[in-house]
C-alpha cells in the first residue's frame, strides 16, 4: 500500500494552464505506479486551461464546485458544466478547454496513463 497525503502530494505545473493548483497524489513522482497517474486540481474563479490536446486520454471527476469543459474532436465541438461526481473523457487527439466561471474554487480529480 502506498498513501499520499494531500497535504504533502507534490504540486506539479503544466503549459496553459492558470490559477489553478495543481497536485500528484499517485503515480509518477507521488509514488508507483503501472498504468495511471492521478492529480488534483483546484481551479480558482476564472482560472481554467487554454485549449490543447494530448496523445493520451483523460478522465476528469468533479469533486467539488462547478467546472465548463469544452472540446474540439472526438464527437464534434460540445461544452458541459459539470457538478460534483459529474465525469467527463477526453479521447487521445481531443482538443479540451476547462473553465470555472464561478465564485467559488473547483476542485477535479485527473487520472491519465502513466506515459
Amino acid at each position: 500500500m502506498h498513501v499520499v497525503r494531500f497535504s504533502e502530494a507534490p504540486r506539479y505545473d503544466a503549459p496553459g494552464h492558470s490559477m489553478m493548483e495543481m497536485r500528484r497524489v499517485q503515480g509518477r513522482e507521488a509514488g508507483p505506479s503501472d498504468s495511471v497517474w492521478m492529480g488534483i486540481s483546484i481551479i480558482e474563479p476564472g482560472g481554467g486551461t487554454t485549449f490543447s490536446a494530448s496523445s493520451v486520454e483523460k478522465f476528469y471527476l468533479v469533486l467539488e464546485g462547478e467546472l465548463q469543459v469544452s472540446a474540439h474532436g472526438g464527437e464534434g465541438p460540445s461544452t458541459a458544466s459539470l457538478r460534483p461526481f459529474d465525469t467527463c473523457h477526453i479521447a487521445p487527439g481531443e482538443s479540451r478547454q476547462l473553465h470555472n466561471a464561478t465564485a467559488v474554487a473547483c476542485k477535479v480529480l485527473l487520472v491519465m496513463p502513466n506515459t
